[in-house]
C-alpha cells in the first residue's frame, strides 16, 4: 500500500508543481528621480498576462511557477524585460530610463493598454511635457487650460479655465489635488487655476463610464496627482513671466528613504501697477492706492518605512487678495475708503501605503480641506465735529475633515478588485454679513449686527467595490457599485449606485466599448454669474433640497491607424435631476432671507458625440478634436419651456499641434471653434432692490469693441439668443539651451494671434436718434492679441 501511495504523489507531483503560482510584486519608478511611475505596464510576454501600477507605483502580477519573461513599460521610457525562474514570492522594484527620444521608445503595451485595451472609457490623461510645451495666456502654463481643449470639455467664457463637461456645471466636476476636493480651482476670477504645473506629476480626466471609486459629482473627475520629490538628488526649476514667477525645490532627505518638493508661485501685478497708480494721484487733495496679486504654495514630504510602508504628507496653500485704499481730504474735513477682497484654498491629506501582502495594498488617508471667501468695506468720515465709521463684511466658505481606507486586492491576473470606505465631515458657511456703524458727535448713534445663513454641518459617507476582470481573450469589463449617504439636519439621504463598462477587442488594432454610470451629488454651488466669480456659495442638500442624480451611458470605439496615430470616437446621452438655479431677481448678496428661499429645483438633459484623432509619436504630435453635443434644461419657475443650457454649444473643435523643429527648438500652436453661447435678450429693463438691472449677464472688463448686432424685443423664453461663433489661435515657440549649470529655456508666444474680437458678454444699449429711442445690441471684448514671454531654467 505504502509502495502505491509513493507512485502515485510521484505521478501528480509534476502536475502540482506545474499548476503552483506565485506573485511579483514591486514598485516601478523614474530611474532619474525616483518618482513612483502610475499606470505603467507589467506583463508576462510569453501568455501576455499583465497588470497596470496603481496610484502609488505599485503592482502585483500572479503567475504559474517556472521561467517567466515580464516585460516592464511606460511611454516616454525605455522598457525593461527580466527573465525570472519563480519559485516563490517575489519583490522586484524597477527602475525605468526615461527615453532621450520618444521614437526610441518601446511602447508595446503600454499606450494600447491605456486606451485600445483598457476596459474604462472616456478617460484622458494629459503627460506635463505637453502641456508645458503648448502656447499659454499670459505665458502661464495651465493644465485647466489645456484640459478645455480636448472632446466633451467647454470653458465658459473668454480666458476663463472654468470646465463644462459633457453638459454639466463647473460643480459637477470632482477636482482632486493629492485625492482631496479642491472647491475653488481658479485664479483671478477665473482667469488661471490654482495649480502649477512644476508640481504636478499626472493628470487623468474621466467624463464617463466613471468606476465605483470615485462618487460625489454628476460629469466629471479631474484627478490631478503631485510629484513626491526627487530621492537622488537635489534639483530645482523655476520662471520668470510677464505677471508672475514661480521656483520649485526637490531632494532626497534621506537618499531613497525619504524626499520632499516645494514650489511657489506669485504674480506681481499689484508691484507693476503700483508706479502708475502713483502717477495717477495728481490731485493733492485725494489720493487712491490699491492692488491684486495672487500666489500658490505646494509642498510634500513622503518617507520610505520599509518596502511594506510609505508615509506622505501633503499640502496646498493659495489666495488671492486685491485691496483698495482712498482718501479725500477738504479743509478739516476728510473721507477715507477701503476695501478688500480675500478668497483661497487650504489643503493637507496624511497617507499611508501599506502592503499586507504580495496581492493585497493599502492607502489609508486623513485630509482636511478648507475654501474661504471675504469681502469687506470701511468707510470713515472725519471733522472737528463729528466722526462715521461704517463697516460691512460678508463671508463664505467650506471645511472638510475626511478620512478614508482603500485596498487593492490582485487575485490573479484576470482580476483587479479595488474597494474601501470614507467619511467627510462637512461644514457649511453659506453666507454672512456682518454690518456696523459708530457716529460720534451731536447725534451719536452706534449699530452692530449680524444676519445671513447659519452654518450647516453634514456627515458624507461613501463605501465601494469594483472589479476589473477579463472574460476571455476579448472582453475585459469594470464592474462596480457605490453606495453613499448624507446625513444633514436630521436628514439622511442614500444612494445605490452601479457602475459598469467593458470593452470588447475585435482585432489588435480596433475596440469597442459601452458604459453606464449612475451619479449623486450632495453638495450644489448656487451662482448667477458666467464667470466663477468667488462669491458662488457651496451648499447642501437638506430636507427640501434633494440631492442632483444623473444617469450617463455611452458607446464608443477606439482604432489605432499605426504606431503614431490613433482614433477614438464616443457618443453619450446623460439624465440630471433635481438641478438647482436662483429664481428670476433671486441674489445671495445682501439678503438675510435663506438661501433655501432663493432657488428652484429642475432637470436637465446632454447628449453628443466626440471626435478624437490624435498622433503620439515623431516630431510632430498633437490631436484634433471635434464635440457635437446638445444641452437643455427644464425649471417651471424660471421658463414655461425646455431651453438650451447656457453653456450648450453645438459645435466644438479644437487642433492641438506640437513640433520638434530640432533638438532645442520647438513650437506649439492651438486653434479652438465653438458655437456661442446661449443668452436671454430682455424685453423690458426692471430695477432691482439692489439698483441693478436684472435683464442681462453683468461681466467686467473694459469695452474695446462693439458690435451693433439685432435687439430682438418682447421676447420671453430663456436663452433665446446665441452669443457669435468664438474661435481663436494661439501660438508660441521655446528655445532650450543646456548650460553648465543645467538648462534653460526661452518661451515667445501670442494669444489670440489674429486678434479676434470674441465677445465676453452682451448688453442693451439705448439712444436717441431724430428725438426716437433706439436700442440696440453691444458687445464687451476683453482680449486682442497678447503676447508673452517666459524664461524658465532647472538646475
Amino acid at each position: 500500500m505504502k509502495t502505491k501511495l509513493t507512485i502515485l504523489f510521484l505521478l501528480i507531483s509534476p502536475v502540482l508543481l506545474l499548476s503552483q503560482k506565485y506573485t511579483i510584486s514591486g514598485y516601478v519608478e523614474d530611474m532619474s528621480n525616483g518618482e513612483k511611475l502610475l499606470g505603467a505596464n507589467v506583463y508576462n510576454t510569453q501568455n501576455y498576462e499583465g497588470t497596470i501600477t496603481n496610484n502609488y507605483g505599485f503592482y502585483s502580477l500572479t503567475q504559474k511557477t517556472g521561467d517567466v519573461q515580464i516585460r516592464y513599460s511606460y511611454i516616454g521610457y525605455q522598457s525593461q524585460t527580466l527573465n525570472i525562474d519563480l519559485n516563490k514570492d517575489t519583490v522586484i522594484h524597477i527602475s525605468l530610463q526615461p527615453a532621450l527620444e520618444l521614437e526610441e521608445v518601446v511602447i508595446e503595451g503600454s499606450r494600447e493598454e491605456n486606451a485600445l485595451k483598457s476596459s474604462q472609457m472616456s478617460v484622458t490623461e494629459l503627460p506635463m511635457n505637453m502641456v508645458k510645451s503648448l502656447p499659454v495666456f499670459f505665458g502661464e502654463v495651465d493644465v485647466m487650460k489645456t484640459i478645455q481643449l480636448l472632446p466633451g470639455v467647454q470653458s465658459g467664457s473668454e480666458g476663463t479655465s472654468g470646465l463644462y463637461v459633457r453638459g454639466g456645471g463647473p460643480d459637477q466636476n470632482l477636482i482632486l489635488l493629492d485625492g482631496v476636493p479642491v472647491y475653488n480651482a481658479n485664479h483671478l476670477f477665473g482667469f488661471f487655476s490654482v495649480f502649477n504645473a512644476d508640481a504636478i506629476n499626472t493628470t487623468k480626466l474621466v467624463k464617463g463610464g466613471f468606476p465605483a471609486r470615485y462618487g460625489g459629482r454628476l460629469s466629471s473627475v479631474l484627478d490631478i496627482r503631485m510629484k513626491e520629490g526627487n530621492t537622488k538628488e537635489f534639483h530645482g526649476e523655476g520662471s520668470v513671466g510677464l505677471i508672475a514667477s514661480k521656483l520649485t525645490l526637490e531632494g532626497p532627505i534621506m537618499k531613497d528613504k525619504s524626499s520632499f518638493i516645494i514650489s511657489g508661485r506669485r504674480t506681481y501685478i499689484d508691484i507693476l501697477a503700483y508706479p502708475i497708480i502713483a502717477a495717477s494721484n495728481t490731485d493733492p487733495d485725494s489720493r487712491f492706492s490699491g492692488g491684486y496679486y495672487f500666489y500658490d504654495l505646494n509642498a510634500k514630504v513622503n518617507h520610505k518605512f520599509s518596502d511594506k510602508s510609505r508615509l506622505y504628507l501633503s499640502a496646498y496653500l493659495g489666495n488671492d487678495k486685491a485691496h483698495a485704499k482712498e482718501t479725500y481730504t477738504y479743509g478739516n474735513e476728510e473721507d477715507l475708503d477701503k476695501f478688500k477682497l480675500r478668497w483661497g484654498n487650504f489643503t493637507t491629506v496624511l497617507r499611508w501605503n501599506y502592503m499586507f501582502n504580495p496581492k493585497l495594498f493599502a492607502n489609508t488617508r486623513l485630509s482636511y480641506s478648507k475654501y474661504k471667501f471675504l469681502v469687506n468695506n470701511q468707510y470713515k468720515y472725519t471733522s472737528p465735529d463729528e466722526t462715521e465709521d461704517f463697516e460691512f463684511t460678508y463671508s463664505s466658505g467650506i471645511d472638510d475633515l475626511a478620512a478614508g481606507i482603500d485596498f487593492d486586492f490582485l487575485p490573479n491576473p484576470k482580476h483587479a478588485i479595488k474597494f474601501g470606505f470614507s467619511n467627510i465631515y462637512h461644514t457649511f458657511n453659506p453666507g454672512v454679513n456682518a454690518f456696523s456703524q459708530e457716529v460720534s458727535g451731536d447725534y451719536s448713534s452706534t449699530i452692530d449686527t449680524t444676519f445671513g445663513n447659519s452654518q450647516i454641518y453634514a456627515h458624507e459617507l461613501d463605501i465601494y467595490i469594483e472589479d476589473d476582470f477579463k472574460l476571455g481573450s476579448r472582453i475585459k469589463a469594470n464592474a462596480g457599485i457605490h453606495a453613499s449617504g448624507f446625513s444633514v439636519k436630521k436628514k439622511f439621504y442614500t444612494s445605490i449606485q452601479p457602475r459598469f463598462s467593458a470593452r470588447y477587442l475585435i482585432n489588435d488594432k480596433l475596440s469597442v466599448k459601452a458604459s453606464y454610470a449612475k451619479m449623486n451629488q450632495y453638495v450644489h454651488l448656487l451662482s448667477n454669474t458666467s464667470i466663477g466669480l468667488p462669491t458662488d456659495l457651496w451648499v447642501p442638500v437638506t430636507d427640501t433640497i434633494k440631492p442632483m442624480v444623473s444617469d450617463q451611458v455611452a458607446i464608443g470605439s477606439v482604432y489605432n491607424l499605426s504606431k503614431t496615430f490613433e482614433i477614438h470616437v464616443e457618443g453619450f446621452y446623460k439624465w440630471m435631476n433635481s438641478l438647482i438655479t436662483y429664481k428670476p431677481g433671486a441674489s445671495y448678496f445682501l439678503t438675510d432671507n435663506s438661501w433655501q428661499s432663493l432657488i428652484t429645483t429642475g432637470k436637465g438633459w446632454s447628449y453628443g458625440a466626440e471626435f478624437l484623432l490624435r498622433k503620439n509619436l515623431g516630431k510632430v504630435t498633437g490631436w484634433i478634436g471635434y464635440t457635437l453635443s446638445w444641452s437643455n434644461r427644464q425649471f417651471d419657475e424660471v421658463s414655461d419651456d425646455i431651453y438650451p443650457y447656457r453653456y450648450d454649444r453645438r459645435h466644438d473643435v479644437s487642433i492641438v499641434a506640437m513640433w520638434k523643429v530640432k533638438e532645442n527648438v520647438d513650437i506649439g500652436a492651438t486653434w479652438v471653434f465653438g458655437t456661442g453661447n446661449a443668452v436671454t435678450l430682455p424685453y423690458d429693463k426692471y430695477l432691482s432692490y439692489q439698483n441693478n438691472y436684472g435683464f442681462l449677464n453683468s461681466g467686467g472688463g473694459y469695452e474695446n469693441y462693439y458690435a451693433n448686432l439685432p435687439y430682438i424685443d418682447n421676447v420671453e423664453s430663456r436663452n433665446n439668443y446665441r452669443m457669435p461663433a468664438y474661435h481663436r489661435l494661439d501660438l508660441g515657440i521655446n528655445f532650450h539651451k543646456e548650460t553648465r549649470w543645467g538648462e534653460r529655456t526661452w518661451s515667445l508666444g501670442i494669444y489670440n494671434a489674429y486678434f479676434r474680437q470674441n465677445a465676453f458678454f452682451l448688453y442693451v444699449d439705448e439712444y436717441y436718434e431724430n428725438g426716437v429711442q433706439k436700442k440696440v445690441l453691444k458687445q464687451v471684448s476683453l482680449f486682442p492679441g497678447i503676447p508673452y514671454v517666459s524664461y524658465s531654467f532647472r538646475f
